[in-house]
């Protein structure tokens, strides 16, 4: 059965500054690569922090109001935005990371937690390899419904429940599993919904299966 990991959907190629890269260079790095972010790396291409586009907004926004009389007393994180010039002092840090080996639901949940939009992914050295997204996240729900109803036909109800053809009928439309027939035992139905439930591109699953035996002892 498909379950996809961070690996499957991730960026690979990854555009990244260094602590120097100036701010200026920066904005022309997100305008070329059409990114709205990216992942600051040292000499060991280890992330340090991630330079998004609110980081280049923020720091203009205090540059606007750099000179008024009460941001150095009252606002004086502003007036260090104000004066940044390099991603080492425009970057989030510590950054977030994920590893390819993730399910994508523990990507989720950690975007989710930290309120974040994307984490860097990093392999057992701490190193950058990659990049995923809450877009990247989504890729699962564009499987084609032939594909999801041929998985759960074939590798769920054959393959490992073990299920006779013809017992339980599948059908998939949007991602919306349906599922009709019977099968042998009460204890099945409940565990035909939740495998069908867990694959990759199922947005919901509805049933009314019946069944042949109840478990209970006669």
């Amino acid at each position: 059965m498909q379950h996809r990991t961070v690996r499957d959907v991730m960026t690979r190629d990854v555009v990244v500054a260094h602590r120097e890269t100036t701010f200026k260079e920066i904005a022309g790095l997100f305008h070329r690569n059409a990114i709205s972010a990216v992942p600051v790396v040292d000499e060991r291409n280890h992330p340090v922090g991630l330079v998004s586009e609110a980081d280049l907004v923020r720091r203009e926004s205090a540059l606007l109001d750099e000179d008024h009389p009460l941001t150095r007393r009252l606002h004086p994180h502003r007036r260090y935005l104000a004066e940044a010039e390099l991603a080492e002092q425009l970057m989030t840090s510590p950054v977030v990371t994920a590893e390819a080996d993730w399910t994508l639901v523990k990507a989720a949940r950690v975007m989710e937690r930290r309120r974040l939009k994307r984490l860097p992914v990093v392999d057992d050295e701490g190193r950058l390899t990659g990049i995923v997204s809450r877009g990247d996240l989504l890729r699962p729900f564009l499987r084609d419904d032939a594909e999801i109803r041929t998985e759960i036909t074939h590798d769920v109800l054959l393959g490992t429940l073990w299920l006779p053809a013809g017992d339980v009928d599948v059908t998939v439309e949007d991602g919306v599993v349906t599922l009709t027939g019977t099968v042998e035992r009460r204890s099945l139905v409940p565990v035909v919904e939740r495998m069908c439930r867990s694959l990759d591109g199922v947005v919901a699953v509805r049933q009314s299966l019946g069944y042949r035996n109840d478990g209970s002892v006669p």
